[in-house]
Order: structure tokens, then sequence, then C-alpha cells
């Protein structure tokens, strides 16, 4: 096949779902497919007229006979379009609906909704990263079931985490959180359930690139407003061997999201037998099982730092949660039949 995957730029940000694209793009070309992507621009998800124009430009740039796969973050911006793109039968890759995005006013989100609507059900295929995403898509945007379909991300096989101590079992609980620093993914949730712990030894480190630039100043202003200021580092948007050292020297992973299509960073953190703890937004209480480490409701502070304070003081029942993580990751999809799977996909668009 000859595929475009159109996405908002730049391809190389670092977060879960252009992972995903990254990973998927690998596999089809590994495949023999032919794959060019285009990097949309302007502003996006809710788009501005130079995201719409982009949009446009690249429609029109791109031979007939190409199959389209529009990433759900550029897919509001093709609102204009939905007639050229139904023709040409296009497939929508959902990693969330924009429109559940925390952030935007209700007039924005009612937008996002209104362009999703119109889009979703105008599709040739749309492609969830999740079943929880998909079976929202129907009933929320009129969706049409039959042309929905699912494919999970995938892991890498990699090596068990040895903890901040190499396997030697010492005192102290080295937190990870991997998210860009956006509401969505509740990191002041997670310091402000932290902050109730101090009698307990425990470092975070957040690795996630600040997307909402304002949100992330907020977040370094809640730590020092916490009194955890020098408990917390910011580590940015952290490349992949950095953030595999990260994952390897870490105790614990843990994460407030909001709402999650899948839990790519959880679903990593299970891969390397990291313990979890985080809340139950969308996705990725699916994605973790219940015996490898605990689950509080989203945005609740109390439960989860309750939730957090045995598992950061008991060493045993860490030990014990983070082989039910090793086990647990070692069941998950893997990267190697992922295009194959949303190549399947594809053919069913057709």
């Amino acid at each position: 096949m000859r595929i475009a995957l159109l996405v908002p730029g730049p391809f190389s940000t670092i977060s879960g779902g252009y992972g995903y694209d990254r990973r998927l793009v690998q596999g089809f070309r590994a495949a023999g497919h032919t794959v060019e992507v285009v990097e949309l621009t302007g502003r996006h998800p809710l788009p501005d007229a130079a995201a719409e124009a982009s949009a446009r430009a690249a429609l029109d740039a791109l031979p007939a006979g190409t199959q389209l796969i529009i990433d759900g973050l550029g897919l509001p911006a093709f609102a204009p379009c939905v007639a050229e793109l139904e023709a040409r039968r296009a497939v929508g890759l959902i990693h969330h609906p924009t429109a559940i995005e925390p952030g935007f006013t209700e007039a924005e989100r009612a937008e996002l909704k209104r362009r999703e609507a119109l889009l979703f059900p105008r599709m040739a295929r749309l492609v969830a990263t999740s079943r929880l995403t998909a079976d929202r898509l129907p009933g929320e945007f009129g969706a049409d079931p039959a042309r929905i379909g699912v494919v999970e991300p995938g892991t890498d096989a990699a090596p068990r985490s040895q903890g901040s101590h190499g396997g030697s079992g010492g005192a102290g609980c080295a937190i990870l959180a991997v998210g860009v620093l956006v509401p969505r993914k509740g990191h002041d949730v997670l310091m402000r359930a932290l902050a109730r712990l101090p009698d307990l030894d425990w470092t975070l480190t957040i690795a996630g690139g600040p997307r909402d630039p304002v949100h992330a100043e907020g977040l370094k202003a809640l730590a020092t407003e916490l009194g955890i200021g020098q408990r917390v580092t910011f580590a940015g948007e952290v490349e992949a061997p950095a953030l595999e050292a990260l994952y390897a020297r870490a105790d614990l992973f843990a994460l407030a999201t909001h709402w999650e299509g899948y839990g790519m960073a959880a679903a990593e953190a299970l891969a390397r037998g990291l313990p979890v703890a985080i809340t139950a937004g969308g996705a990725i209480a699916d994605v973790v099982p219940k015996e490898a480490g605990v689950i509080a409701a989203p945005g609740d502070v109390t439960s989860l730092s309750r939730a957090m304070r045995r598992v950061i003081f008991d060493t045993r029942l860490r030990a014990t949660m983070a082989e039910a993580a090793w086990q647990a990751g070692q069941r998950l999809p893997r990267w190697a039949d992922r295009a194959t799977a949303f190549a399947a996909e594809l053919d069913a668009a057709r």
C-alpha cells in the first residue's frame, strides 16, 4: 500500500501518542508499504485558519489512491474537507477524542465535539488504541460501530528494573511519572497526594515536555508551595535512552491521570516489572492488573495519598507488586505485530 499519515508537527514530539504513530510507521515500512508522513502546521487540536489551510494543502498534495490515516489530534482541522475524506475513504487514528481533553473552555469543547461528531461517522474506519475509547465513539459521536477497530499499543521486551538501590532493597522510594505537562495528566493531583506523606522517604521525577507552558510553570510553583520542591525533579522531554535509565532506577511508577486512551507509559512500566500507583482515568485501569499496584479514583487526592503510603513504606509489598507487574508486562502486546494488525484495519476500510 501507499500510505500517508497526517499528524500535527513536529512528528518527533515525545509523547505516547506520537510514539505510537512512529512505531506504526516503522512497522509499515518494514512490511514493505510506502509511507509518507505529512506534518500539519497551525494550532491543534482546536484548529485555527492556518491549521485548516494546512489540512487542505495536505489533501491537495497527496495523489489519489493513497491510503490516508489522520491522527485524531489533527483530525478536527479537516472538518471543512469532510466530503473529500469520505470520498477518499480516509481512516482516523483515535488515541482519544479531543473533545474530552481537559483544559478547554466549555465553548471550545463544544466546538471540538461538533467537529468530531461531523467527521467520525464519515470516515471509512476509525481505529482506536483501546476498547474503552472505541466504545465511546458510537454513543457520543455518532460513529458506526461496524467501522470501528481497535489496535492497542505494543511494548518492547525490556530488562527488569533494578530500582534506585540496584536491587539491594534499600530504603527510600524513587517514583517516576511519565507524561507531558498538561492538565489531563494530573501531575498536580500526584504532587498533592505525595505532599501529604512528608514522613516517608520518597522522591518524584516527572518526565514530560511542557506541552502547556502556563500549566508547566504552575506545576513547578505548586511543588514549591507544597514544600516538596526539593523532592521533585522536572526532567523535561526525555529521549529514549535517558527514559530507559529512569525506568531502570525507579522503584514505583505513578500517574494521576484524568483520562488515558490506553496508558502507554504504564504499560512500559509493567514491561519492566515496576509496581504502579495510578488513578482510573480512562483505559489505563484496564492495562494495569490490581495485584500490580494501587488504583484510586481520578482527582481523588486523599485516596491516592492513602494508597501510596503503604506501597512507598512497605518494601515487601512493593516487591510482591513488582513480580505481578513483571508477569503482566510479559503478556502485553508487542510492537512487532501492531503494524500488521493496523494494516488489517486499513484493508477493512477499502
